[in-house]
């Protein structure tokens, strides 16, 4: 049951994240992004692995464990965050989330095959129906074109006029979908079986991890210089966004260490439902929004509730015929 609230408190810090960095990189870029996250969720991070760790235990994490957690951040934090803040960039929140959240599909191939955790018809299925929801949201007609008006209040100029660009925004939704489903495995490898204090002291080496790679890409001038030109408005959404998602993998590590990952990261796909709400309040001109994107992140989140509903369950409350009972037993692994 901790299991499942630490993943419900995931998806929806993941999600006010997605809508606070989308405000950022408006104007910002994902490299801006990334310097003012990566080093803020180490900072969230310290006090609660001391609070959470005797130092005895600290002393003692294993070194596989610490090996995993680095990868864990290098493939998770730097590859798969730059992916999603790109994607962000260019096509927006809503419509990129449901591409994103294909991550569970991967993360449920790669379970049964590496883990050997058993996978179920109704998880397969609802794999299936959450792919049909990304690809709905994919209809979505793109909105109307209109000049930019001044703001009469403050004379500035308004931000420039969403144009979502749909290849470039699928592609790099696509590979943090991979990179974001793979990462799971690899948390599960290094604290399965362990508990909250583990989850929590290995993120904060993931994020070392993560830093110590956006320290070095530092050295590279166009990167610096592309850092030094944040403007003062978007740090404010980048550090929001740092302390939420460093939140939200907290939850996500502590879930992690608690649950299996066939229960976690359907749970996550929650994030869906919250974005939308969120995207709608903080960013109701730069998003698309539509009945075609509501009703694709609903099917992926029926979908998702589908792969982690236990199907005993459904068996003992439901009179199922003995023909879709079989069907229903019917696993992987």
């Amino acid at each position: 049951m901790l299991g499942v609230l630490f993943s419900v408190l995931s998806a929806a810090a993941f999600a006010l994240n997605n809508a606070t960095v989308r405000r950022g990189v408006v104007t910002g870029t994902p490299v801006q992004g990334m310097a003012i996250t990566i080093p803020a969720g180490v900072v969230c991070f310290l006090p609660f692995v001391f609070l959470l760790s005797d130092v005895a235990h600290l002393l003692h994490f294993p070194p596989q464990a610490i090996a995993w957690m680095a990868g864990f951040g290098a493939l998770h934090f730097v590859f798969g965050r730059f992916c999603n803040l790109k994607a962000n960039q260019v096509a927006g929140v809503n419509l990129t989330a449901p591409v994103v959240q294909l991550q569970v599909v991967v993360t449920m191939v790669l379970a049964v095959i590496l883990l050997g955790e058993p996978c179920t018809a109704l998880q397969a299925i609802g794999g299936v129906i959450m792919l049909a929801g990304s690809l709905i949201t994919q209809r979505q007609p793109p909105p109307r074109k209109r000049e930019p008006s001044a703001n009469p209040a403050t004379g500035k100029a308004a931000l420039p006029i969403f144009a979502p660009r749909y290849l470039a925004g699928y592609l790099f939704a696509s590979l943090a979908a991979l990179a974001y489903g793979t990462s799971p495995i690899l948390a599960r490898t290094a604290l399965g079986n362990t508990g909250p204090a583990a989850g929590m002291l290995g993120g904060l080496i993931a994020y070392m991890s993560a830093t110590a790679i956006a320290a070095l890409a530092l050295l590279a001038p166009p990167v610096r210089r592309n850092v030094a030109a944040v403007s003062r408005s978007n740090v404010g959404w980048f550090v929001t966004s740092g302390v939420l998602v460093a939140a939200a993998q907290g939850f996500f590590f502590c879930a992690i260490a608690l649950a299996p990952v066939l229960l976690v990261m359907p749970l996550m796909q929650l994030s869906l439902a919250f974005r939308l709400l969120f995207s709608t309040w903080l960013s109701p001109d730069h998003e698309v929004f539509g009945t075609l994107v509501a009703v694709g992140a609903a099917v992926s989140i029926f979908g998702a509730m589908l792969v982690s509903i236990d199907t005993g369950l459904i068996l003992d409350t439901l009179a199922v015929p003995d023909v879709i009972g079989q069907a229903l037993r019917w696993r992987v692994g």
